[in-house]
């Protein structure tokens, strides 16, 4: 198990922050009375919020156990792994195989406090941490290098964090180069927020208002654009509870996400 510069960073846990918001929603125990508060003003307007963020998280589970049960990978990066709860990655895939690897990549300073529980392994296996900004594809490759083969099919996992990146071109031109420097028989497994309805996007636009990190919602028009260059498997590009859905998957909406998984060729 590869360990991470430990870092002492700055927490203001006054302000609501939104990795601790998901994770409130999603039950975890990492957050503090900002966030609770934040996101009790959130579901209170529009009370699907909470199990929307069991949709995307459900939504990882079925597309991972999908990349290491079908498609037979042992090697993974998640981009953005945000705070720990149930169902991470690495836990999903090593359940699978134990010798699956995992590394995951973030640089948010909540994240580094808890990097110790995204960094449990099989002892077969291995997880590992990249501290960057998931848009500096240098340091997120070299360090992914020191854990993965490189030269092996990878599924690279980039779940709900895109929304983060204001700039679209941005946010595209990030998982291109990434995609392209995958080897072939890799897989993407990607998903974003859209605004549901009308409602959601007004009660979405006043927590971006508010000090928090924004995230902003785009319509599935928009970002099936970020598969370019991929061949997507069925069900393709459509909401997260239509992906695949097994006994544990209930279908609320067909807005509040969307998302596929795709072959990188």
């Amino acid at each position: 198990m590869t360990e991470p510069t430990r870092l002492s960073p700055q927490i203001d846990t006054s302000v609501p922050h939104s990795a601790r918001v998901w994770n409130y929603w999603l039950g975890g125990k990492d957050h503090y009375l900002a966030d609770q508060a934040a996101g009790d003003a959130y579901s209170s307007r529009y009370p699907l919020i909470v199990p929307f963020a069991g949709e995307s998280r459900d939504f990882l589970r079925r597309t991972t156990t999908f990349l290491a049960k079908d498609a037979g990978l042992r090697q993974f990066i998640d981009l953005g792994a945000g705070l720990p709860t149930s169902n991470n990655t690495h836990e999903v895939v090593q359940r699978i195989d134990p010798t699956s690897k995992v590394v995951y990549v973030d640089h948010d300073p909540i994240v580094l406090l808890h990097v110790h529980a995204l960094l449990t392994s099989t002892p077969e296996g291995a997880t590992a941490y990249v501290e960057a900004d998931m848009r500096d594809t240098e340091t997120v490759l070299n360090g992914a290098a020191k854990t993965l083969d490189m030269t092996q099919p990878i599924g690279l996992v980039i779940s709900d964090v895109l929304g983060h990146i204001v700039d679209w071109d941005e946010a595209r031109g990030l998982v291109k180069r990434l995609v392209d420097r995958l080897p072939s028989g890799s897989y993407l497994a990607l998903s974003h927020s859209t605004a549901a309805d009308a409602a959601h996007q007004v009660v979405q636009d006043e927590y971006n208002s508010s000090g928090a990190i924004p995230y902003l919602l785009r319509e599935p028009s928009v970002t099936i654009e970020l598969f370019e260059g991929t061949e997507l498997v069925e069900p393709g590009f459509t909401s997260w509870p239509r992906w695949r859905p097994d006994a544990n998957t209930g279908v609320l909406t067909d807005r509040a996400g969307w998302g596929g998984v795709a072959l990188i060729p």
